[in-house]
């Protein structure tokens, strides 16, 4: 038995040693990205899960996990205590809460559940403007209960993390997309399940480049140190877009966004435009709404606030960690960002030639810090805003001629055209209107994602063509990202991109 350990381990060595790198698959040309979702029970991850069904006819959605967090774990129902040093309970001067057998979680707790059915309700709506959206019934077919006992604990096997890991492992080879809204103990749980079983067998090293080249994190934040702990040590390789430049869409946005930006999330656009706007309107969380996810948390003033200021909401024993804002307005979508780049809305912000969209960007050199103060005006947001009051009205309006719908937009020729320096790349783009609204049409560049670090002219244009020359300074492997953005006239106005990316040769 030790002799064949040892053969066993020297193949896996030659195999390591053999394989020069990663290899990661992208969604192929025509297909949906693969997407699991694993949410704890924070109220902006609820809102979060609200605009991701009102978009999903946009990707495959595979997984609606529950899971724990730093912030949220259920116990394990037997009296055991938890405590991890550094986390809230022993912050804002408190003391003596935890070791404890369950942190913020209502034993019946079903969120995730309680959206898609209201999701149910507006499925008729949605589909008579999209014959992409999923059945209701196909999305209960994915809710699946993770790690959620304790906070970082990943030591057992969860309908959740058996999910993933039949994701990982199944004969597709497109990505997985994994977004951690909370923690990544469910996500960690599914790899180590692979690893325990096939580290020690000589079909190892292909499971293990497998994984890597598939699995895809979108994580918000790393809740609760399973990453740093064990997937990165672990799996190094695999893909983790933390990403950047993103749209502010976390508590207290509209004290940081720019003061045009903040009109998107005033109480009454939120009431016109989301808490009017039937089931899934409804269930949004707003300021002042009178509701908590769990009964007495002293965390989670949102819904209580409303009329009362900071000082009144401590004295009735709320720990006040974001000032209360207007009754009605936008609370928080925190965990937006993870997925807006998979939205389709023709930037491919998921893929690797095009790295970017309304999420933000991912390995490129664009900083994660938040400059304070209050931001500039972002590029996407107010376009993300519209698009999202749009959904709601698909999700309330029967017939397809009552909303707005976005126009389209086709390139005439390569999405990766390539040129050299001195060359004139002439762009063309034909777009229309399902709604025979009129159409717009604007070039720009989209310097923060493309690698040429110079200036480039000519600026940007209107109408279906551009010509661009590329600079004399360009040098090989240099890239251009040009984007074209079509915006219609209807209401609310909706925009649709096409993105070239030129590579200098």
């Amino acid at each position: 038995m030790r002799a064949r350990g040892i053969l066993i381990a020297a193949i896996g060595l030659l195999a390591t040693a053999a394989w020069a790198g990663p290899t990661y698959l992208e969604t192929p040309a025509g297909q949906l990205p693969r997407v699991v979702i694993t949410a704890d029970p924070e109220l902006d991850d609820s809102n979060s899960l609200v605009r991701y069904l009102l978009f999903s006819n946009g990707y495959r959605t595979e997984g609606l996990i529950y899971a724990s967090s730093q912030f949220h774990w259920t116990g394990d129902g037997k009296g055991r205590k938890w405590l991890v040093e550094g986390r809230e309970y022993t912050r804002f001067g408190l003391s003596n809460i935890c070791p404890c057998t369950s942190w913020r979680w209502d034993p019946k707790e079903r969120f995730i559940d309680d959206a898609v059915e209201r999701y149910a309700k507006a499925y008729p709506n949605l589909r008579a403007h999209d014959r992409g959206f999923p059945t209701p019934q196909y999305l209960k077919s994915k809710i699946r209960w993770g790690n959620v006992e304790f906070d970082g604990d990943y030591s057992r096997d969860t309908p959740g993390s058996d999910l993933i890991r039949r994701l990982l492992l199944d004969g597709e080879e497109s990505p997985i997309y994994l977004h951690a809204w909370g923690g990544q103990s469910t996500i960690a749980r599914a790899l180590k399940s692979i690893e325990d079983q096939y580290r020690n067998t000589p079909r190892w090293a292909a499971i293990r480049a497998k994984v890597i080249r598939k699995a895809v994190i979108h994580p918000s934040g790393d809740q609760d140190d399973t990453y740093a702990k064990y997937i990165k040590p672990s799996w190094p390789e695999i893909r983790y877009r933390q990403l950047a430049g993103g749209m502010m869409l976390a508590y207290n946005a509209q004290s940081t966004v720019s003061e045009e930006d903040a009109n998107w999330f005033t109480a009454d656009w939120t009431r016109r435009n989301i808490s009017a706007k039937g089931p899934l309107g409804a269930f949004y969380r707003v300021w002042g709404d009178g509701r908590q996810m769990v009964r007495g948390d002293i965390f989670d003033y949102f819904g209580m606030s409303s009329g009362k200021t900071a000082e009144q909401l401590k004295t009735e024993g709320y720990v006040v960690w974001t000032p209360p804002h207007e009754t009605g307005s936008f609370v928080g979508e925190g965990d937006t960002g993870t997925f807006l780049n998979l939205v389709d809305n023709g930037l491919r912000g998921f893929s690797s030639e095009s790295f970017g969209g309304w999420g933000g960007y991912a390995g490129s050199s664009v900083t994660a810090a938040l400059p304070r103060g209050r931001q500039p005006t972002h590029r996407f947001l107010a376009t993300a805003q519209r698009s999202f009051a749009a959904r709601f009205v698909w999700a309330t309006t029967s017939r397809f001629r009552d909303a707005n719908h976005e126009p389209r937009l086709a390139l005439r020729g390569s999405h990766r055209p390539l040129a050299r320096a001195g060359d004139v790349v002439n762009l063309r783009v034909m777009a229309s209107d399902p709604d025979a609204n009129e159409v717009s049409v604007r070039w720009w560049r989209w310097d923060e994602a493309d690698s040429y670090g110079g200036a480039l002219l000519p600026d940007p244009s209107t109408g279906m063509s551009t010509a661009l020359r590329i600079p004399a300074d360009a040098k090989p492997g240099d890239t251009i990202h040009v984007v074209a953005e079509a915006t219609d006239n209807g209401t609310p106005a909706l925009t649709r991109y096409e993105r070239v990316v030129v590579t200098v040769r």
